[in-house]
């Protein structure tokens, strides 16, 4: 009359979840000791049930088996928590039964089977008479928190999502519905999707432990399951499983390509949420201009046409971030001649923080050539190298070509401002044909930067040791016909100014004195495109706002002037063998040159987009005037496509306002989540990646280590900077930022240091602080978290240490 868990298999005898729970301690879940107490254990009456002889010995047996009391007395129906019809809460369930107590309580559980709200269910879902259950017993668990979950959403149908339900204590008050529980939802990515504000249940670590539980039950049965669950000692145990009842949507064919996406890199120009248009607007931007790039490098037309899809997707945004799609920059690196022969030194060359995993990089390099064709591809290599020569050598004439082409191209001025949609779509268009089909100096100075770059650093190291790559910082310092360090110069120039005058409000001081005034007008002239986040469209630059002009001048009036002198670094002292001196200054002074005009056009593509923002922001003007837009500022939650479609003709849609809610409604959704990690490796189409952070912990003690990119050692108090827009720098303060980019430089005129989650040495904040001749530390991971504003440090910009002193 009585099985044990080994042998409570068959469904017919031991019932549907006697016959479940067997299958879950087989396969090795965490399941209280139960027994099964089969349906003919009991005849008679139902209202009065007659056991069959020997039961309640047999029960104090196998009771001694399961422990000590209390338990819990369950139906296990022949069908229920069958795949068709659960009968969930159809049958009784007593619960804290002592032993003395089984026999009356298997008695209630059996009689329940004919109870009227069995027979009506059955009537409705089956048409099969009424039978008694066969009946679980099984040791209580004094649970400190229990509840259900669902391996699939029984609601949305779909798989992969975890749905809990959670309360404290025993789960069947939860069961029953007399409370209800705290709710959790995971995606298949193990996201929280949905979580309570202050968890009063379950820990986040517990509901994902419970949510792997409910995934392995599916995959024990092959199939979504219904669980219910319970917490004791800290322990999870396995009540029940069962299948879902619901209809679910059909399961997604299996998708293994591996994507992986990645912004260490590309967050310095987009840091944050960026706009639809903005996005729309950088892709078009680089699937034309790495087009140009390997064109140059010898890639023939047919391979650049082969891969289309390659270059029309190296940028991935996901919950409104942007990220590169490593994967499709390899690729376009795999093109390359020579990628087989130096296949190590390309990869190095994408400039991400960790490398692909083999199994991307297996999968897209091409093979290892041999014989013959390892000869032809060092022949495309030695072409190409005589390229970039020529390249190198009529550098000056293309570098002019480019400035006469942009000079022309914005010296249309103020046009937009009286254009209509139509004349705006052709002075878009000749952005396009004038400038983004014809971006050879920045590509040639870029990629000619980062062979000098990385040449003469090289050199240094080896002949000149850790001493040589402190001199290539301090070598790297002193341009001053860099564009980069021009705006802090100005401000401090403008800034004594008001001070001569005795003045502390800046913009006071120019409505005061003219010649104040006319210098921020020539500053703005200049400089007006440059603001925070620069390279997004829907940034609002100096020239409409500066606000971050006027305060960084008021700062810099309150500073005493300093004057940072660059000495000429002596070389003979570094490298004593006259041949090897003269080679690694020359290599050394050509690199600088590189990173020079490096940046300088960097600059003139911050006036590409600022003028670019002018012409959507006239577009949007319009499309407002005529009613299909609310407010002009509405075209940035546009595409390019679907806003050039809407003046040529291509457009899909009338209803642009309609486009331009769901955009908000996702940018506030996305704006309410914290950032995606950082690198992101994804199975199957990108859409299913997800969409928050598992950030890691922050770092600890009071030493780190960095990269060093601007020698010096300053002590002073740090501020955390997380927004220039709305945060300031108290002149002297040490400067702590996740990211930077020209825009800060109205911060960076106040800082005696600078330390930077991201960045690289020839990151634009790297260049700037060797510029200003102040210390500076980039690659710091989590430095924002770590050092708290009011802090003292110590930041080394030469060996790259960063510390704590108070």
């Amino acid at each position: 009359m009585i099985l044990t868990e080994t042998q409570a298999t068959d469904p017919a005898t031991a019932g549907g979840k006697g016959a479940s729970l067997a299958a879950l301690t087989k396969a090795g879940f965490h399941v209280p000791p139960f027994c099964v107490l089969e349906a003919n254990a009991f005849s008679g009456d139902p209202a009065k049930p007659t056991p069959k002889r020997g039961l309640k010995t047999a029960l104090a047996k196998a009771a001694a088996t399961l422990g000590p009391g209390p338990y819990a007395v369950r139906s296990s129906a022949r069908a229920e928590d069958g795949a068709e019809h659960s009968h969930a809460g159809q049958f009784d369930t007593v619960l804290n039964v002592p032993k003395t107590g089984l026999l009356d309580a298997a008695a209630q559980v059996w009689s329940s089977g004919f109870a009227a709200t069995v027979t009506t269910y059955r009537d409705l879902k089956t048409g099969d008479a009424a039978e008694p259950p066969a009946i679980v017993i099984q040791q209580m668990i004094p649970a400190e928190a229990a509840g259900v979950a669902f391996s699939a959403d029984p609601v949305t149908g779909l798989r992969g999502h975890v749905v809990i339900s959670a309360i404290k204590g025993l789960g069947e008050a939860l069961v029953s519905g007399e409370k209800d529980g705290e709710d959790w939802l995971f995606d298949a990515a193990d996201t929280p999707l949905t979580a309570p504000e202050t968890p009063e249940v379950l820990t986040i670590d517990q509901a994902r432990e419970v949510a792997a539980l409910a995934r392995a039950a599916e995959a024990a049965f092959g199939a979504p399951q219904d669980i219910e669950w319970a917490i004791a000692d800290g322990t999870l145990h396995m009540l029940q499983s069962r299948p879902i009842t619901t209809d679910l949507k059909p399961p997604a064919q299996r998708d293994t390509n591996l994507v992986i996406l990645d912004n260490s890199n590309i967050v310095e120009s987009y840091p944050g949420l960026v706009s639809p248009l903005t996005y729309s607007f950088a892709t078009y931007v680089y699937a034309r201009v790495y087009r140009a790039f390997v064109r140059l490098l010898g890639v023939s037309e047919p391979q650049i046409a082969t891969n289309a899809a390659v270059f029309d997707n190296m940028l991935a945004r996901l919950d409104g971030r942007v990220y590169y799609n490593l994967g499709n920059w390899y690729r376009a690196l795999a093109l390359l001649p020579g990628f087989t022969l130096n296949r190590a030194f390309m990869e190095t060359m994408m400039g991400v923080d960790e490398p692909l995993p083999e199994e991307l990089t297996q999968a897209i390099a091409p093979p290892d050539l041999e014989g013959w064709a390892k000869w032809r591809d060092y022949g495309r290599v030695a072409r190409v190298g005589g390229g970039l020569i020529w390249q190198a050598i009529r550098l000056p004439r293309t570098r002019a070509r480019f400035y006469a082409r942009l000079n022309k191209a914005l010296s249309r001025g103020d046009a937009y401002k009286t254009a209509n949609l139509t004349e705006l779509a052709a002075e878009y268009r000749a952005i396009e044909s004038e400038l983004l089909d014809q971006w050879d100096a920045p590509l040639v100075n870029d990629f000619l930067c980062m062979i000098g770059f990385g040449l003469s650093r090289n050199l240094l190291e080896k002949w000149a040791g850790p001493k040589g790559l402190s001199f290539h910082n301090d070598v790297m310092i002193g341009q001053g016909d860099i564009v980069s360090a021009e705006p802090a110069q100005r401000i401090a120039k403008i800034g004594a100014m008001v001070a001569a005058k005795g003045e502390t409000d800046a913009e006071f001081a120019a409505k005061q004195h003219p010649e104040i005034a006319t210098e921020i007008e020539s500053y703005l002239a200049k400089f007006g495109d440059r603001c925070t986040q620069e390279l997004k469209l829907e940034s609002i630059p100096l020239s409409d706002d500066p606000a971050q002009l006027y305060a960084a001048i008021s700062a810099q009036a309150a500073r005493p002037v300093t004057v940072h002198e660059h000495t000429d670094p002596d070389w003979s002292v570094l490298i004593a063998n006259p041949l090897k001196r003269t080679v690694a200054k020359a290599v050394t002074t050509w690199a600088k040159a590189r990173v020079r005009d490096r940046e300088n056009l960097r600059f003139e593509r911050t006036r590409i987009f600022g003028h670019a923002r002018r012409i959507f922001l006239a577009m949007g003007r319009e499309l407002t005037a005529l009613g299909k837009l609310s407010d002009p500022r509405d075209v940035f939650f546009l595409t390019v496509d679907e806003v050039l479609g809407s003046i040529e003709g291509s457009g899909l849609t009338q209803d642009l306002n309609a486009l331009v809610s769901l955009r908000k409604a996702e940018t506030e959704a996305s704006a309410s989540r914290p950032d995606p990690d950082e690198r992101l490796t994804i199975r199957g189409a990108a859409i299913t990646a997800p969409v928050a952070t598992s950030a890691p912990p922050p770092p600890t003690g009071d030493v780190q280590q960095a990269t060093g990119c601007s020698a010096g050692v300053i002590t002073a108090k740090a501020r955390v900077i997380l927004d220039p827009r709305t945060e300031s720098l108290t002149p002297g303060e040490i400067l702590v930022a996740r990211n930077t980019d020209p825009g800060w430089i109205a911060v960076f005129s106040n800082a005696s240091a600078i330390v930077v989650e991201r960045g690289s040495l020839l990151s634009h904040s790297a260049i700037v602080a060797r510029e200003l001749g102040i210390p500076c530390v980039v690659g710091l991971k989590g430095a924002t978290e770590w050092v708290i504003s009011g802090e003292t440090l110590e930041v080394n910009g030469e060996t790259g240490t960063v510390r704590k002193l108070t």
